[in-house]
């Protein structure tokens, strides 16, 4: 533990602005219940009863009331970060919050009371095992969370469902381990211990829950990160159009002069609670314009960051030459839809079909009208697909980038191990080494195995005051 996690430190708990209430939240850290004690005298002029609402002055220095409002004591271990945790909630002001926050680090300074860095109060929890990596991620996931589905997963998150699910695959994998490096310890005994043990059939369980909690994972870190969507293709094909149709709202310019849109229009929208990043962009020509040339070098740029690529084409011209030459730019290893919009100008029907190009067998075309809002159902549905998105997913929870990266390094490493298996007790060192290996990686996701370093990079990005 580094010696400025054991500070007592405050922060402003509620976001910046006015508000009906705000809150200063304190933690005494090392200091304990002698700061606590000296902090309820100093800000209150009393002693507050352990867990208990008091209707309190906050005083200054002079012992005149900066605000009036609840005072809150949590002992140790009883509180959020594990430490004596003291909270003013006050009116929600930014002037007077700071005055009570000054107010504080005065009182506190015999202490060493300092201002709180972003997260600290959750790096607390954590490292008072207060909360799992997994959970103390899922605090910051649950503020941010920007769908009701997102937010309900982040919840689960925070009650412990994924650390649970975890922690099971740690188990049975220290189960696995155990087996094998007692065998490892005796090594005159003649017996198949692969097969007396059975220790192919529980590697082979523990793969397969592995894939599902995996699964799981990446609907999760869907419902997290969302799908950055980038509408591509020739002027005046119909790309502010889809962008309004697919947002159920008139955010785009839309008209019939070649160059309307300039630079980039983004609108996030939900398709089974999954957040879409739809980004409309400057129709791809060449042009002297330039204003409209610089809006298409942007136009590039969002498609090489883009998640999937929606290619619209006029549906009365079909695929001219111009459209397989921006096709034939698009970066390898994008998904591309190809969308022929304005059906409702000729005799298409909405549809999704399958082709065959260039010997791909799966590139999708979707046949829709934006205008008429015909077959933007088909549009959505297919973005689903791309996003492997699964429905009745209630029990998912939230997840992150480097949650998926462990779990496929711990997925490798049992298929590793399920490859040594095969070669029999002769290999039983290689086999026991890949177990321990899948299991850091799990350990890593909920904190039991974690650098400083990656402590530092998680907590940074948490709000101050949480």
């Amino acid at each position: 533990m580094l010696a400025t996690d054991s500070d007592p430190i405050v922060a402003i708990a509620t976001a910046p602005g006015r508000g009906g209430i705000g809150v200063v939240r304190i933690s005494c850290g090392r200091a304990g219940d002698g700061a606590a004690t000296a902090l309820m005298q100093a800000l209150c002029g009393q002693m507050l009863v352990a867990r208990h609402a008091s209707y309190v002055p906050f005083l200054d220095a002079g012992g005149n009331a900066l605000d009036r409002g609840i005072a809150l004591n949590f002992p140790a271990p009883h509180s959020y970060t594990g430490e004596h945790v003291l909270e003013l909630q006050g009116h929600g002001g930014p002037i007077v919050l700071q005055l009570v926050l000054q107010r504080c680090l005065e009182a506190g300074k015999p202490f060493g009371l300092r201002l709180a860095e972003p997260g600290e109060f959750t790096r607390r929890a954590f490292l008072n095992d207060k909360l799992d990596l997994a959970q103390a991620e899922a605090v910051a996931d649950l503020i941010e969370a920007s769908t009701e589905a997102a937010a309900r997963s982040a919840g689960r998150s925070l009650e412990g469902a994924f650390s649970r699910a975890i922690h099971a695959l740690v188990d049975d994998v220290i189960g696995l381990r155990m087996l094998v490096e007692a065998t490892l310890d005796f090594p005159e005994e003649e017996i198949d211990f692969l097969e007396a043990a059975d220790a192919r059939g529980k590697l082979a369980h523990i793969r397969e829950r592995l894939a599902d909690v995996l699964g799981d994972a990446r609907q999760g870190a869907l419902l997290r990160e969302g799908l950055s969507v980038v509408l591509a293709g020739q002027p005046n094909v119909g790309k502010s159009s889809l962008l309004n149709a697919l947002a159920g709202a008139e955010l785009a310019i839309v008209t019939p002069i070649a160059g309307t849109t300039r630079d980039k229009v983004t609108q996030t929208i939900q398709i089974e609670g999954i957040p879409l990043h739809i980004i409309d962009t400057a129709g791809l020509r060449e042009t002297e314009d330039e204003v409209e040339r610089i809006g298409i070098a942007r136009t590039w740029g969002e498609i090489e960051r883009a998640d999937v690529v929606l290619h619209l084409l006029d549906a009365r011209a079909g695929v001219t030459g111009e459209d397989t030459a921006i096709a034939a730019r698009f970066p390898g290893g994008v998904p591309v839809v190809r969308v022929l919009n304005k059906t409702d100008l000729t005799e298409m029907a909405p549809s999704v079909n399958r082709l065959s190009i260039n010997g791909d067998a799966d590139v999708c075309e979707v046949r829709l009208s934006a205008k008429k809002s015909e077959g933007i159902d088909l549009l959505r549905a297919e973005l689903l697909r791309i996003a492997g998105w699964q429905a009745g997913t209630e029990s998912v929870y939230l997840a992150r980038e480097r949650h998926l990266i462990a779990l496929r390094a711990a997925q490798e490493h049992l298929a590793l191990a399920a490859g040594h298996a095969e070669q029999g007790n002769h290999a039983l060192d290689l086999f026991a080494e890949e177990l321990r290996l899948a299991q850091e990686a799990l350990n890593s996701i909920t904190g039991e195995f974690t650098s400083d370093d990656l402590l530092g990079v998680i907590f940074s990005r948490f709000c101050i005051g949480k």
